[in-house]
């Protein structure tokens, strides 16, 4: 196994589509922040980002449904961004890019008002400590610093404590909840947040277990 993931690790360095910038680029000006658009994806469509993308699963899913659209998914795991990034290779995908940086570094990846839509799927609901959930209100202010004014952010869980926490966060806030479900393959929904599924999403369901989901634009005052 460690043999297959140092030539994982290897074959990473040759996709052009997948970035992995040092500290010191992110902190001295990485050359991509404010030029996603004409730099690397050479064109002005908008930008939607998956964090903790894991496989990239949602970030390959909704680029093959969006080509009118450009997608960028950020894990700091380089053997998880390996499938995405073959799967992107393999499919000839012109709409993706991954980069493999810590989450907490997305305002040194993005400028103001430069992406318009972010998932975040499966995180790790960091029970106790709260500064870590990808939905607290440290990240939500650094979302801010990226989103363009009425962008939307998407959560998929399995945690029904992540879940809630996140709907007491949007209220306190005062963000503005647009749907919600506790229980989403009950709801009747039939959009992206149920016709694209993870690989542990599948297992999950396959367990019986419920998935929820919520999506909300923040206060941006």
């Amino acid at each position: 196994m460690a043999k297959k993931k140092l030539i994982h690790f290897q074959e990473n360095l040759s996709f052009p589509h997948l970035l992995q910038p040092t500290y010191a680029d992110l902190f001295n000006g990485f050359k991509l922040r404010a030029r996603w658009r004409d730099g690397f994806f050479s064109n002005d469509h908008p930008i939607c980002v998956e964090l903790g993308c894991g496989k990239g699963e949602y970030t390959v899913g909704l680029a093959n449904k969006y080509p009118e659209r450009n997608f960028i998914g950020i894990d700091w795991k380089g053997a998880r961004l390996w499938r995405g990034s073959k799967t992107v290779e393999e499919q000839g995908l012109k709409n993706v890019g991954f980069v493999r940086a810590m989450v907490d570094h997305v305002e040194q990846i993005f400028a103001p008002s430069e992406i318009a839509e972010i998932w975040i799927t499966f995180p790790d609901p960091q029970v106790g400590k709260e500064r870590l959930r990808l939905t607290s209100p440290v990240f939500l202010a650094k979302y801010k610093n990226i989103l363009a004014p009425g962008g939307i952010i998407h959560l998929k869980t399995d945690d029904h404590f992540l879940y809630t926490y996140t709907m007491n966060v949007i209220r306190e806030e005062k963000h503005t909840l647009l749907w919600s479900t506790d229980d989403l393959y009950q709801s009747g929904t039939t959009d992206d947040v149920v016709s694209i599924q993870t690989y542990y999403e599948g297992k999950w369901l396959e367990m019986g277990k419920k998935i929820c989901y919520l999506r909300f634009q923040l206060n941006m005052v």
